[in-house]
C-alpha cells in the first residue's frame, strides 16, 4: 500500500492466469532458457546494460539541466520540436540487451532505435538531453538510473522527465471522450521550487515504470 500520493508501487496481477497455469512447476526446459538469458544479460555490461560516453573523461562531469524523453512519442516530440537544428552533438548511448531489446556490440556512437541516445547543447556543455525509445525491463532500470546519473555530478541538477501514456488509462470524473487530447500534466518534487507550465497531475493517477524510477 502507498504511504503517499507519488509513491512508485509494484501491483501484482493474476489477470489471466487460471488454475492450470498456477499450479504449473517450472520444466528443466524453463530453467535452462531462463538461465541462458541470465547468462546473455550479465555478459552483455552487468545486467545487460552499458552506458558509452564519447568524448568524456571517467570523472563525473557537471551538468546544469538533464532532459529525459522516455518512449518513441516523447523520443520523437524532442526531435521535432528540439533537436531538430545544428546546436546539439550525440555525446552516448545507453546499451541494452534484454528479452525484448537486443543492440549490437558495436562501440561506436550512432543513433539507432534501440539506443538510449545522448545530446549535449554545444553552446552550453552542461545542458544535457536523452533519448531513451527501447525498451527498459524492469529489472534493468536500476542499474539504467546507476549507471547514467552515476557520470553526473549531482549538485545543483535539475531532472526533467517526458513520458506520455494512453488518454484511456488517464482516471478522472469526466469522460475521456470529452477531454482534448493529446494534453499535458506534470508532477514535481518538492525541491522543485519554479513555476510549473502545466496542471499537475491529479489523483489517482500514477506514473509507471522508468520515469517513476
Amino acid at each position: 500500500m502507498a504511504t503517499f500520493f507519488g509513491e512508485v508501487v509494484v501491483a501484482p496481477s493474476r489477470a489471466g492466469l487460471d488454475e492450470e497455469e498456477e499450479e504449473r512447476e517450472e520444466t528443466p526446459e524453463d530453467r535452462e532458457i531462463r538461465r541462458e538469458l541470465e547468462k546473455k544479460r550479465c555478459g552483455r555490461g552487468g545486467g545487460g546494460v552499458d552506458v558509452l560516453w564519447s568524448g568524456l573523461g571517467p570523472e563525473p562531469f557537471v551538468c546544469s539541466r538533464f532532459v529525459v524523453a522516455i518512449g518513441r512519442n516523447a523520443a520523437a516530440f524532442l526531435s521535432s520540436f528540439i533537436l531538430d537544428s545544428v546546436c546539439w552533438e550525440v555525446v552516448g548511448v545507453v546499451k541494452l540487451w534484454n528479452e525484448w531489446c537486443r543492440t549490437s556490440s558495436a562501440t561506436n556512437v550512432l543513433p539507432t532505435d534501440s539506443f538510449c541516445l545522448f545530446y549535449r547543447l554545444i553552446s552550453d556543455p552542461t545542458v544535457l538531453l536523452c533519448q531513451c525509445s527501447c525498451y527498459v525491463a524492469e529489472d534493468q532500470q536500476f542499474q539504467w538510473l546507476e549507471k547514467v546519473f552515476g557520470s553526473m555530478q549531482k549538485e545543483g541538477l535539475q531532472v526533467t522527465i517526458l513520458s506520455t501514456c494512453p488518454v484511456a488509462d488517464y482516471k478522472t470524473q469526466e469522460s475521456t471522450l470529452t477531454l482534448a487530447s493529446p494534453f499535458l500534466k506534470a508532477l514535481k518534487t518538492k525541491e522543485f521550487q519554479e513555476q510549473v507550465c502545466c496542471p499537475l497531475l491529479e489523483q489517482p493517477n500514477i506514473v509507471r515504470d522508468l520515469p517513476a524510477a
